[in-house]
Parts: structure tokens; C-alpha cells; sequence
């Protein structure tokens, strides 16, 4: 499965929505997307309602997107994950150093 990208910006923030598989085919593609955000915008926030899957090549575009916003003094929120993505970011420890809105989705 593919991954769609769709960013909208505004006042200097930018909502991502994501939709599809978060693997090691499509990681490089959401990293060209979210990298440059994070220069350009205040707030880069990213929308995983609709990622029904991600591996570690996924969860390592985030910790990229995350160095980045520090270098940049912009912030990196991510909401509206599903329950299995957001035990990755369990998992992995990544809940505690990551901006991740409390809200999870259920589903499988």
C-alpha cells in the first residue's frame, strides 16, 4: 500500500494527514515532506488517523522530524494515532520525549 501526504499550512502551522502504510518504501518520502516543515514552519502537526501501519523505518522519519525541530525551534505534534501505531511509540519509548495528543484511535 501506498502513502498519501496532503499539507496544508497556515499561521505557521502545518497540518500533515497521513494516510496509508508508514514502511521502509514510503519512510523516504514522508521524510522529504516533514524535514523541510519543520524550518518553515512554527508548528509541524501530523495527522495519523488514518496509518493503519508503520514500521521502525517509520518511527525513525519521526525522530528525525524531532532533531529537526529542535534545530529549528519549531515543535512536532503528533495526534490522532491509531492503537497499533501508537504502541510503537510505546514500545520504543518514544511517548516519553515526543508531543503525541493523548487521543488514540481504536481499531485494527
Amino acid at each position: 500500500m501506498n502513502l498519501s501526504i496532503d499539507v496544508t499550512k497556515n499561521d505557521g502551522v502545518a497540518n500533515v494527514m497521513l494516510g496509508g502504510e508508514v514502511d521502509a518504501f514510503t519512510a523516504p518520502q514522508l521524510k522529504e515532506t516533514l524535514l523541510p516543515l519543520t524550518k518553515e514552519q512554527d508548528v509541524v502537526e501530523v495527522n495519523l488517523q488514518d496509518v493503519n501501519y508503520m514500521d521502525s523505518t517509520g518511527l525513525g522519519v519521526f525522530i528525525s522530524a524531532l532533531k529537526a525541530t529542535k534545530e529549528h525551534d519549531s515543535t512536532l505534534r503528533l495526534i490522532h494515532m491509531q492503537d497499533r501505531v501508537y504502541r510503537l511509540f510505546k514500545i520504543t519509548g518514544l511517548t516519553e520525549i515526543m508531543n503525541i495528543d493523548s487521543t488514540v484511535q481504536g481499531g485494527m
